[in-house]
């Protein structure tokens, strides 16, 4: 087996779409290099709405466990994902902004006991053995509790897996090398684009954006990987949640090409790493290749 067919790369997301809108392009790009793309979903999704507009309610009616799956299959298939695993939490739903702890389901995942996910990610990460892995940062990109206690369990369980003496009937220990954040909505990048649509005489739909970013904390971009060739593969990536996105909306109002010309890129913040490399970065592998 070549080097590249043993690089992995495995990222940990709260939802099924999560894994389209953060990070799709890089692991498009990296399947297509030959590497082993793995994602891991905490949750089914089974608390979201029907967020499209042109989608007939009728078609999920009493089966939205079973038509998100559906689309996330449809999703993995279209990145072509090495792997894909459902840690099997439920859903905590989508709180109102700035009301994120109000109300939340005693069975989510967001109130589970930390022990029941972190044993089920260290199981992968054992099996999977990957490299690098993508999560969230302490706040969760933004404050869904969600995401949250993605960040809680994925950083406890890569130190848990690691340590020969935690859950050893899980397999050996496996000590990943490089460990990332997504940075998904970065000022600069929100700022850069923006800007770009208003160039170009277009109206923009980051402006709500832009004033959202600005109370929270900003990362500092350590990583770019360019994506251009891979943004159509990210954009039918999340069309396969039907449920979830609007053709006609938010996600796809600045086109391609202008993406692709002012910021052709995924950004991540490299926040533990056993080996050398020169930051910045273009590659989740640098120092691995």
């Amino acid at each position: 087996m070549s080097e590249k067919r043993e690089l992995c790369v495995l990222a940990v997301h709260a939802h099924p779409d999560d894994e389209a809108s953060k990070g799709a392009a890089t692991f498009a790009r990296y399947a297509d290099e030959g590497l082993r793309t793995v994602v891991v979903t905490c949750t089914g999704g089974e608390r979201g709405d029907i967020l499209n507009p042109q989608m007939d309610p009728a078609e999920v009616e009493g089966r939205m466990t079973e038509v998100r799956r559906a689309e996330m299959a449809e999703a993995a298939r279209i990145l072509n994902l090495g792997a894909h695993y459902w840690l099997g939490f439920v859903d905590s739903g989508l709180p109102d902004w700035g009301k994120w702890d109000e109300g939340l389901p005693d069975d989510c995942f967001a109130k589970a006991p930390l022990e029941a996910p972190v044993e089920r990610l260290v199981e992968i990460l054992r099996k999977e053995r990957p490299q690098v892995v993508v999560t969230y940062d302490e706040h969760g990109g933004y404050p869904h509790p969600d995401h949250i206690m993605v960040h809680k369990v994925s950083m406890a369980a890569l130190d848990a897996a690691a340590d020969p003496e935690a859950y050893a009937e899980l397999g050996e220990p496996h000590r990943v090398a490089k460990v990332y954040y997504h940075i998904g909505f970065s000022r600069e990048r929100l700022e850069t684009l923006h800007s770009a649509a208003l160039d170009a005489g277009l109206e923009s739909p980051l402006g709500e954006w832009i004033e959202r970013v600005k109370g929270m904390p900003q990362h500092e971009i350590t990583t770019q990987v360019e994506c251009a060739a891979w943004l159509e593969v990210r954009k039918r990536a999340l069309l396969a949640h039907r449920t979830q996105v609007d053709p006609e909306g938010f996600w796809f109002q600045l086109s391609e090409e202008i993406v692709a010309k002012h910021w052709p890129y995924e950004d991540y913040e490299l926040v533990r790493s056993d080996v050398e490399s020169a930051i910045p970065e273009s590659d989740l592998f640098a120092g691995l290749r």
